[in-house]
Order: C-alpha cells, then sequence, then structure tokens
C-alpha cells in the first residue's frame, strides 16, 4: 500500500537518510540530523513515500515568501531509491508537493538542479511541465 506522510521520528528519519545519501552522498549521518534540525526550525518539511513501511522516495521543501515568486514553496531534495527508479514515485512526490503548496497558499513550486542532471532536467521538464527560468549562481566563501 503506498502513502505519503512527513517523516517526524528518528526511526523514519534514518530510513530517509538511506534514500537521501544518494542524492547527498557529501553527508554522514551525523552531519544529516543536524542540518535537518535546523532547517526543520525554519519550516523544512520532509516527506517520504512509502510502499508498506519502506521509504521509495523522498522529498524535502520549505515554505517561503519573496518579491519575484511571492508566496511558494522551494523543494530542497527530491530522490527515489536508487532500486525503485522509474515507477512514477518522483512524479507522485513532486505533484503532491504542488497540492500541499496550493493548500497553504502558494501559487509556484520552485527548484533547482546541479547542471550534471540532465535526465532530472528532462522530467522536470517534460513530465512535471516546470519552466528552466533561470541559473543558480553559488560562491564558496
Amino acid at each position: 500500500m503506498e502513502s505519503i506522510r512527513e517523516i517526524l521520528n528518528k526511526e523514519e528519519m534514518l530510513k530517509a537518510f538511506k534514500v537521501m545519501k544518494q542524492l547527498r552522498p557529501h553527508l554522514d549521518e551525523k552531519e544529516y540530523f543536524k542540518l535537518t534540525e535546523d532547517m526543520k526550525k525554519e519550516g523544512y518539511k520532509l516527506f517520504g513515500l512509502f510502499i508498506e513501511e519502506k521509504i521509495v522516495a523522498i522529498t524535502g521543501f520549505i515554505k517561503l515568501t519573496n518579491l519575484y515568486y511571492g508566496k511558494h514553496v522551494w523543494v530542497y531534495d527530491l530522490v527515489t531509491d536508487e532500486n525503485e527508479r522509474s515507477k512514477k514515485y518522483g512524479e507522485t512526490l513532486l505533484s503532491y508537493v504542488a497540492k500541499w503548496a496550493k493548500e497553504n497558499d502558494c501559487k509556484v513550486v520552485a527548484l533547482s538542479s546541479g547542471l550534471q542532471r540532465v535526465e532530472a532536467h528532462r522530467f522536470y521538464e517534460e513530465k512535471m511541465c516546470f519552466d528552466k527560468t533561470s541559473y543558480t549562481f553559488k560562491k564558496d566563501i
């Protein structure tokens, strides 16, 4: 049985880490718990797509307001377990995020994606109807 629910307890956070690590290989477990704890204080939400009690995909996002999008949801993380890909789980989760955004007075769902993630870009544009609107720049300091 498939369900989507917010990941709140430590046991589920640990299960989610196994999937998150596939997207964020630089994180170790300790840093993952510390960063997500800090992010949750700022409004970050982590949801999992569960099959029975197994997490097959996760998404992490936050509701924000700014001058160019107004009230919107920013998706920080979206990843399907490498053993569960091509089963529409990412599509299901991203559609859930859009529904959550609408229910929470947002008019936009936005995200950034690494330049090397060509397949992900195709997914966002072709399957999920996202528009490619900008580049994201960063500088390490």
